[in-house]
């Protein structure tokens, strides 16, 4: 077995744990990391995609009160017509309605999003989110009647939010931040933009994960990538579920201004790395 692989392959799945769902882009640290570690190829991205599900996981464990409420809701709202489970309908329509712009655009720019999968994007993503973190969350601030109850959401603030998520196509901007902002724009508060986020990222990331697992040569894994697939996952679930837990926590204290300014320093310093060609992106 080769170690040093299997330790890099845990390295990717405490990124992806670790980043996932607080606002400084998981994908783009996976490009980062993956390059500077050389955990490159077909098989690193078909094993970021499995890690991903891992922290999918992490949300149907934490949230699973809510997400089988909710669905035998929305069940019982069909079949009695209308008569029963309307709260749990609504909040799985909204989900739905949130998920729609993304689901579209990742069938129609799938190539052209791929494409974009570079460290220089991510550099970019980066510094440009960092600044958007910044500017959304100093006026939503003053903003007044925030909503603090997943189930208050409406289908059109659940729209709004949906085409924020639009922004997260490109690498380093982060689906997380991108949500939470079309949260604060829509007018909810920020640790239920973040729960939100939570729950629109299992149709989201299932969705995106689809095509690139149907499509990897299964025929080329060794026992080495077998297991570093299995351990990836565990990790990147285990992780992920702390750090959803911890990241609530903080939000109902303090603002993300943290996050930001991590973001745009982490870009700034890349950037100019690169340009000073102290480093070489290949």
């Amino acid at each position: 077995m080769d170690i040093i692989f299997l330790l890099k392959a845990i390295l990717i799945a405490i990124v992806e744990g670790v980043t996932e769902f607080i606002p400084i882009s998981s994908t783009g640290h996976m490009i980062l990391i993956g390059w500077a570690i050389d955990f490159q190829g077909e098989y690193a991205n078909m094993f970021e995609v499995v890690i991903q599900l891992g922290a999918i996981m992490a949300v149907v464990v934490l949230y699973w009160a809510k997400i089988k409420e909710s669905v035998i809701e929305f069940i019982k709202f069909i079949f009695t017509k209308g008569k029963e489970g309307k709260k749990g309908f609504k909040f799985g329509a909204n989900v739905i309605t949130a998920s729609i712009p993304m689901g579209i655009a990742g069938l129609v720019l799938y190539k052209k999003i791929k494409s974009l999968f570079t460290p220089e994007a991510v550099i970019v993503g980066f510094i440009v989110g960092g600044l958007l973190l910044l500017i959304i969350e100093k006026k939503a601030s003053s903003g007044k009647h925030k909503v603090n109850n997943l189930d208050n959401i409406t289908t059109l603030q659940a729209f709004k939010i949906g085409l924020l998520q639009l922004l997260a196509m490109w690498p380093g901007m982060s689906r997380s931040a991108s949500t939470i902002m079309g949260g604060w724009i829509a007018g909810l508060s920020t640790p239920i933009a973040a729960e939100f986020s939570f729950f629109i990222a299992i149709p989201a990331m299932i969705g995106a994960s689809g095509k690139d697992l149907f499509e990897f040569d299964y025929s080329t894994m060794t026992q080495t990538l077998w297991i570093a697939l299995l351990a990836g996952f565990i990790v990147a679930f285990i992780v992920s579920l702390i750090v959803m837990k911890k990241f609530i926590e903080y939000l109902k204290k303090k603002p993300m201004k943290v996050f930001a300014v991590y973001r745009i320093v982490v870009g700034t310093l890349l950037g100019v790395l690169v340009l000073t060609k102290v480093i070489i992106l290949t």
